[in-house]
């Protein structure tokens, strides 16, 4: 839709209507390119422009913003290919009329770029010039001194990727050498001074202040000495980028390059409440405004809004005049593709019809309006024009009248498609996403020809790299599943949607077991599908038991529903109590364990899952309970488990096993664990029990084969937990080779979710670290915190006895007195009390009388083996200078 809104003009005699721009194409996005360019062009060329004016209006950005899927991200890859090699460029987009460099960032969350990388990107850019950039070198120099000691900045280049992205990366560390040998040489300093940094940067704002002539170079950069006399953190580094903008500047014109900078997934950088990030990122675009701006993301850029004073430091249509909205007119600077977001719905529908300078509609009703759009633009045309209709009739509209679909728009989608492509329009509707064979099936068809016709359409989207690519857009299929919106002759009756939610169920279930993809991607798409059609429908769970336990198995714990707010509705159905179970047994990495104690007994209570479920909330409710300190409630529920002989009896003989070992019963722990083979996490379970006799490298071999025997299975959560156990046991005898375990653990730690693993893991690098003493305690604080946060009161023993460790290295003995005496108050239960055992044979002390503990070995054995673990350790730290800290 472009120009005046002739349909608007015509509903109402109020002549204070405004319309919006809803669609537009890729030559216009590359016009309005053009157009912000020479915007941003002339400001440069004004007499008055002085880079280092912090007060003048900036006209250096411009934003494309849109639903997400709508080509934002292809467009911001095209812009900048098309300058960078004139060939990629469309013919039918205009020449940009200067020479332009193009650096291009990715600000996705999954693109790992964090602020100090996207400075250096920027700064990166500029190595082809040949030049020095001497102002900001200089402070870079002093940047990486503080923030990477001892880092070669060419190896960091190297690990992150940056020097294989730009072919001038290498030049960038002799170009800072250069910038401090010269101004060294400036200073009369020594060469070596040069290398040193920090004196030549002292003696550098030395001269600055006093205006000597010797630094007449860099004395035009007026904020230099404050910039290098700042606090050395993330938001000084926003603000040295003012350097960069002076430096170029300083180049002479034919080697002076015109930078476009094309940030993408700007909607990444965070929300509108939380903009720490993107108020780095405004220092930036406001500090160099000899720099282009391109950002693309979904959302409205609101610097131009004074009302953000506050969160952002540089707002207002002052300072960014193309950001802000005239009094009939779209701001110059904000480029809408596609849908809109559901703030941009908001402000279109206040600014789209006005009276008074005031939006006509209320915000109330906008509120309706934009929860039932789904950001489509066709709905907030449809609404206004319901809206102007309703007043004409002299009602005033309420919210009510518009929380409803409008069967136009249903009459509008399907008019032009043929009796079998509005068949599947209406099969897909049920589905969250689909494939043309799965469209098929669901529709009932023997031929996939309506399914191909109907993907091409434009509510249709794709996404190539989905499981399953097409998608309808959400509020067309709201519109279509309402009844009460599809009026039309051919319309479906409650049993058709029955008919067709069997067939999407069971087409859902074959896609699982007998698709061309069987990984665990097409697993929890399934899953999710599968569970709400059974739910709504009151389906037979059938094949979503078999998917259930696969989901369970292999511990990454995604989640199952758009989102995992919980509900307070009673389950009803047994695919609802499947919903449930799942969904507790995620959350229970998130949330303290006497909740998911309490929410699976009362699922278990409801009585609507099958046995072999059952057995599963019951296994998870015992394992939970063993979590928070209930041992006897534990060992009920694991021998119920084990006596049903069901899926989860393996798992439940493990659970009785690790209760075993908590009490201090070795050999029954040991024998038993004999017979649990892989299904029950045999090596695993020896690691557990050799560790505590310090049989450590006999801990680690068992973790390890049960690591390797996870990835021959296939189970990603059991190889992250294995890896971390593994760790954590080296940790005590071998650091540095725990380090590497270490790095393993957190790789593949960072692909599943688990909480208990990942503190594992930070124990395991507390343990490495005994001995040290920078910062050890406050990372010991910080696990303690969480394992308290989690309920975790199984794991709380273990901390403290790597902090009894700790203290036994450092032969402290009122910190070691201290942290027995807490490990007692925690093993008061008779839990885990082993572990003071083991604590008194670190300090050397008598062992206690009163012991219940049952080893595998001679306990002078255990003791022996824990002493030299002890001393090993001080040998260590007593090592050569430095061993000790950097172990």
């Amino acid at each position: 839709m472009a120009g005046r809104d002739l349909r608007s003009l015509f509903s109402s005699n109020d002549r204070a209507l405004a319309s919006a721009e809803a669609f537009t194409n890729r030559q216009a996005q590359w016009a309005a390119f053009l157009d912000a360019l020479a915007r941003h062009q002339a400001q440069q060329q004004e007499p008055g422009f002085d880079v280092q004016d912090v007060e003048a209006p900036r006209h250096n950005v411009l934003v494309f913003h849109g639903v997400g899927g709508i080509g934002k991200t292809t467009l911001s890859a095209k812009i900048e290919a098309s300058l960078r090699n004139t060939q990629a460029r469309p013919s039918q987009w205009p020449a940009p009329p200067v020479q332009l460099l193009p650096i291009r960032i990715d600000l996705a969350r999954a693109a790992g770029t964090d602020f100090e990388q996207l400075v250096l990107t920027l700064r990166l850019a500029l190595t082809d010039t040949g030049r020095p950039m001497p102002a900001f070198d200089v402070f870079l120099r002093r940047w990486w001194e503080a923030h990477h000691p001892g880092e070669p900045l060419e190896e960091y280049l190297r690990r992150g990727g940056l020097a294989a992205r730009f072919a001038g990366a290498i030049r960038l560390p002799e170009q800072l050498q250069s910038t401090l040998a010269d101004v060294a040489g400036a200073l009369s300093l020594p060469g070596t001074v040069g290398a040193a940094g920090a004196q030549l940067i002292g003696s550098l704002v030395t001269a600055l202040r006093q205006r000597n002539e010797r630094v007449t170079a860099l004395a035009g950069c007026h904020r230099l000495a404050d910039l290098l006399e700042a606090d050395l953190d993330l938001d000084t580094l926003s603000y040295a980028t003012h350097l960069l903008a002076w430096d170029i500047t300083q180049l002479p014109a034919t080697k002076r390059p015109v930078p476009v900078v094309l940030l993408d997934t700007f909607e990444e950088v965070g929300d509108r409440t939380h903009r720490e990030l993107e108020r780095l990122i405004q220092h930036v675009v406001y500090l160099m405004p000899n720099t282009m701006f391109v950002i693309t993301g979904r959302d409205r850029l609101q610097w131009a809004d004074a009302a953000l004073s506050g969160q952002l430091d540089f707002t207002g249509p002052t300072a960014w005049p193309d950001l802000a909205a005239g009094p009939d007119t779209h701001p110059r600077g904000q480029v809408l593709i596609g849908d809109f977001s559901p703030q941009d719905c908001d402000a279109y529908l206040a600014h789209r019809l006005t009276s008074g300078n005031q939006p006509l509609i209320g915000a109330d009703i906008r509120n309706t309006i934009t929860r039932r759009s789904h950001g489509l633009p066709l709905h907030l045309e449809l609404s206004i024009s319901r809206f102007l209709e309703i007043r004409r009739s002299g009602r005033t509209p309420v919210p009510e009248d518009f929380d409803h679909p409008f069967p136009a728009l249903i009459v509008r989608t399907v008019r032009d498609l043929t009796p079998d492509e509005r068949h599947v329009l209406r099969s897909v509707s049920l589905l969250d996403a689909f494939s043309i064979p799965l469209a098929t099936r669901v529709a009932g068809l023997d031929r996939d020809a309506a399914a191909l016709r109907l993907a091409e359409r434009p509510f249709i989207t794709e996404d190539p790299a989905a499981p399953w690519p097409y998608h309808l857009h959400q509020l067309i299929r709201a519109a279509i599943r309402d009844s009460t919106a599809d009026t039309g002759d051919d319309r479906w009756s409650s049993n058709d949607w029955r008919r067709a939610a069997e067939r999407a169920h069971t087409a859902l279930g074959e896609e699982w077991t007998e698709g061309p993809r069987r990984d665990r991607t097409v697993l929890i798409a399934c899953l999710r599908q599968g569970l709400a059609l059974a739910a709504e429908y009151g389906l037979a769970l059938g094949w979503l038991i078999e998917a259930a336990f696969a989901y369970v198995g292999d511990s990454v714990w995604e989640p199952l529903t758009p989102s995992m707010a919980e509900s307070t509705d009673r389950p009803d159905t047994a695919a609802a109590a499947l919903l449930e179970l799942l969904t507790t047994l995620r959350q229970r990495q998130h949330e303290h364990r006497e909740r998911t104690v309490a929410r699976l007994a009362e699922l278990i209570a409801t009585e609507l899952l099958p046995r072999q479920l059952a057995d599963m909330a019951t296994y998870y409710r015992a394992k939970a309970e063993r979590d928070i300190g209930r041992a006897d409630d534990s060992r009920r529920h694991m021998e119920a488990v084990l006596a049903g002989g069901g899926r989860q009896a393996p798992a439940a003989r493990r659970g009785l096993v690790h209760l075993a070992r908590l009490r201090g019963d070795f050999p029954a722990a040991f024998a038993a664990a004999q017979e649990l083979g892989w299904e029950g996490r045999q090596q695993r379970v020896l690691g557990d029990l050799y560790w505590p006799h310090g049989r450590v490298h006999e801990a680690a071999d068992a973790y390890r084969a049960g690591r390797r025997e996870a990835e021959q299975h296939g189970k990603a959560g059991e190889t992250a937990t294995c890896q971390a156990l593994c760790a954590f046991a080296l940790a005590f005898t071998d650091p540095e080779r725990a380090d590497d375990e270490l790095d393993l653990a957190e790789e593949l730690l960072a692909g599943v979710d688990l909480r208990a693993s990942s503190l594992n893991a930070q124990m395991a690098a507390l343990v490495r670290d005994a001995g040290t003493t920078s910062g050890w305690h406050e990372r010991f604080r910080s696990v303690e915190a969480a394992i308290d946060i989690a309920g975790l009161a199984s794991a709380a023993p273990t901390l403290q006895l790597v902090a009894c460790f700790h203290a036994a290295v450092l032969q402290d003995d009122a910190a070691m007195q201290a942290t027995i005496g807490r490990l007692r108050e925690l093993t008061a239960n008779g839990d885990s009390a082993h572990l003071v055992d083991v604590a008194h044979m670190m300090a050397a002390h008598p062992a206690s009388d009163n012991s219940s503990t049952r080893w595998l070995d001679e306990p002078e054995q255990v003791r022996r083996r824990w002493r030299d673990l002890i001393t090993t350790r001080q040998q260590r730290r007593a090592g050569p200078a430095g061993t000790a800290e950097g172990t």
